[in-house]
């Protein structure tokens, strides 16, 4: 009997060569890969010292998973406008006026699922093929793979060690040419936990104006600052640059609700209708629960955020001090987020290492420790630790890390 596949003319192609060239272009996230390496060591029943997730361990408040459970009870589990619930958009304008001295209306927010597709959203809006983004290094792992998905360019500008990875924008300025579009500055920064200081963020807000370009900024860990840094948002510098300028957010961090997948976007009213009509074709509203759940965080006490950064900065200390008593290690101090970016490049010729993606790979398969390597960030020569675990699983991991350097000889 003649099978299909035999009775069509010339040669059957491989599915993965039909599949869209833009898929192609981009790659599954380095920090999803370590997780569900992790994940597989874990279900086997082997402890694993995980420093790679970017997620809180505490616990989503009291008063917010209420709000979520109520939600169920009232049988709010329908679907909702696409861009939020109307009192949900007033709450975040007025909670980022209130934090950051912005000026936002409702009609200038989106909600979304999570914040990586309100920033999703922002780059479909603006990016056109040939368009160049700036992106300093090290950058989240999602910014360069939109930027190419949606067929702009990214140009790399790299906030340097010596400088604690602290934006400059002079940097920015000479990286500009006719063909750029958009710059995006992730402050703080994941992985560095670099901090853009306030007169050069300004600085860099007066380039974008003066240059006739788009700013979008990335406030995902906005609340954890250290050393006395004080919550920062660009939107408060003014209405020369609101219609130039994108904020992105999300309440993962600041309230520990990465499961409840809610971000927004802040801009201008045009373009928030241009990032609706994306979303209105991808995933529509947000989750009803998660929309009332995150009402509450908004409006609510906010204790659980300042209780959070007490533990971080404790916690923070702690890392920088035990990763100074390891020999040819070197770590830039990082005034803000939950992550360290240690410098590992002395290490490498040894054992076969030669790179931070063989090293991190090692030290899972020899010490069970997980972390992510800085290729996944735009830098070869580190890798990034998160400290958004318990004091007891770092102090036990990290003890295990220092040996496992000591053992590379």
């Amino acid at each position: 009997m003649e099978t299909l596949a035999a009775s069509r003319p010339g040669a059957v192609m491989k599915l993965e060569d039909k599949l869209s060239k833009r898929t192609q272009r981009i790659s599954v996230s380095a920090t999803l890969n370590v997780l569900s390496e992790a994940e597989k060591l874990k279900a086997r029943g082997i402890e694993i010292f995980d420093f790679g997730p970017g997620e809180p361990d505490f616990p989503t408040p009291e008063n917010v998973k209420e709000a979520g459970l109520r939600s169920i009870r009232t049988n709010f589990t329908k679907y909702t406008a696409t861009s939020g619930i109307m009192p949900l958009r007033e709450a975040m304008a007025r909670r980022h006026a209130r934090d950051f001295g912005s000026q936002y209306t409702a009609q200038e927010t989106i909600v979304s699922v999570g914040g990586k597709q309100a920033l999703f959203n922002a780059i479909a809006s603006l990016v056109d093929h040939g368009d160049e983004v700036i992106l300093p290094t090290p950058f989240w792992v999602t910014f360069q793979d939109l930027v190419t998905f949606f067929g702009g360019t990214p140009v790399f500008v790299p906030a340097t060690e010596e400088n604690d990875f602290c934006l400059k924008a002079a940097d920015i300025e000479r990286a500009i040419t006719p063909k750029t579009k958009l710059i995006i500055i992730n402050s703080p920064n994941n992985p560095s936990g670099g901090v853009v200081d306030d007169q050069e963020f300004r600085k860099i807000a007066r380039v974008v104006i003066d240059r006739d370009l788009f700013l979008l900024s990335d406030e995902a860990y906005s609340h954890f600052l250290y050393e006395g840094r004080k919550p920062f948002s660009i939107a408060s510098v003014g209405e020369e640059l609101k219609s130039r300028l994108v904020i992105i957010g999300t309440l993962s961090k600041t309230y520990a609700m990465t499961g409840w997948r809610l971000g927004y976007g802040l801009a201008p009213t045009v373009l928030i209708q241009q990032m609706l009509k994306i979303q209105s074709h991808s995933t529509s509203n947000a989750a009803s629960i998660s929309q009332q759940a995150a009402l509450e965080a908004l409006n609510g006490p906010q204790d659980s955020v300042t209780r959070m950064l007490g533990e971080y900065t404790r916690r923070r200390e702690y890392v920088l001090n035990f990763l100074k008593t390891i020999p040819g290690l070197h770590c830039a101090r990082p005034l803000g987020a939950f992550y360290v970016y240690p410098n590992i490049s002395a290490f490498y010729g040894r054992k076969g290492i030669q790179n931070s993606m063989d090293f991190a790979k090692a030290l899972l398969d020899q010490a069970r420790i997980a972390v992510v390597p800085g290729e996944a960030f735009g830098t070869r020569e580190h890798i990034r630790i998160s400290y958004a675990t318990s004091m007891e699983t770092l102090e036990r991991g990290l003890a295990v890390f220092k040996k496992f350097i000591a053992d590379l000889g």
